[in-house]
């Protein structure tokens, strides 16, 4: 599943209609068994492929249910019209999520981090201004076999990446004809926040090294070190594959990777051997100058024994 995705991206990245949208969106969710509800909220990016279709990808965080704090990353194909109005963009999406669920039950059982795929049906109304900013009502249905299912309405504000000629959905941009990025070396700063109850906070550090393979591809190798805390003390190396765009003429560039983490946690049993978990990442830099930039990025690391954790780092680069 992860392969046949990918391979989607990789095919939809290299196509060259361009027409990029980011969405944030926030509201309500309520959940399957019994109907509980939990704030939500959402960030989507959104390219088109044509008048009616597009592609997005999204970061979901589904809210605190009891027992249950469920987040995860989607992919999702869209059908779309604006027939009733050049502004006004209707749209049904299907896709998978990947979740990520810190359970929490009752005192004297320990929290677990639970991963699955799960499939996601999607209703969209979009209005688009005259200044590239978007108003946007949404709402989807996750259903997970393995998990609980949820209902949410979203609600929230967007900016079209690319200058539409008239208000509306871009269907078609220029296409990109060279590497987002040549090479670059960033060093990062930030905090690590394991996704159990506890102790989990502590100071992050990363050394970076990005170099652009194709037009929209790269691959990064970086040293990272999570920081000590009492539920981790975690560290190692990365390398990571990248989709990525430039976008408001090369001064911003926005990419999710995918990878092996190398890592060694002296928290963990047997803390002395390396062993294998996955890291996401999603990340935005914003160039100064020809050679000079700043960065800013979420990991996700993705464990096997309870250890998931998220760090928010942010740092500056050299490109050459």
């Amino acid at each position: 599943m992860r392969r046949l995705a990918l391979a989607m991206l990789l095919l939809i990245f290299a196509s060259p209609v361009a027409a990029e949208e980011i969405h944030i969106l926030g509201g309500y969710g309520v959940d399957s068994n019994p109907n509980r509800k939990a704030g939500a909220y959402q960030i989507e990016y959104l390219e088109g492929l044509g008048e009616h279709f597009a592609f997005s990808l999204s970061y979901l965080n589904q809210g605190h249910f009891p027992e249950h704090h469920r987040d995860g990353n989607s992919f999702n194909l869209w059908l779309r019209t604006n027939q009733l109005h050049p502004q006004l963009s209707l749209a049904a999406g299907i896709g998978v999520m990947y979740y990520y669920d810190t359970t929490h039950p009752p005192p004297g059982t320990p929290s677990e981090d639970v991963h699955g795929l799960a499939s996601m049906y999607s209703l969209a109304a979009t209005w688009y201004t005259e200044s590239r900013v978007i108003f946007q009502l949404q709402t989807y249905w996750v259903k997970a076999n393995a998990s609980f299912d949820t209902v949410s309405a979203l609600v929230g504000i967007g900016y079209q990446l690319d200058a539409p000629p008239k208000p509306g959905p871009l269907a078609k941009a220029p296409p990109q004809t060279k590497r987002t990025t040549e090479n670059e070396l960033t060093l990062l700063g930030g905090q690590t926040i394991v996704n159990v109850p506890g102790d989990g906070h502590s100071q992050a550090l990363s050394l970076e090294y990005r170099r652009g393979i194709w037009r929209f591809v790269e691959m990064t190798a970086a040293a990272l070190y999570e920081g000590r805390s009492t539920l981790c003390d975690r560290y190692g190396l990365t390398t990571q594959l990248w989709l990525a765009r430039p976008f408001f003429d090369d001064h911003v560039a926005l990419g999710i990777g995918f990878g092996p983490y190398f890592a060694v946690d002296r928290r963990r049993q047997n803390d002395n051997e390396v062993f294998i978990p996955t890291i996401f990442t999603a990340s935005a830099g914003f160039r100064l100058t020809p050679h000079w930039l700043i960065r800013a990025s979420w990991n996700r690391v993705i464990t096997n024994y309870n250890r998931d954790s998220d760090i928010f780092m942010g740092g500056i680069g050299y490109r050459f």
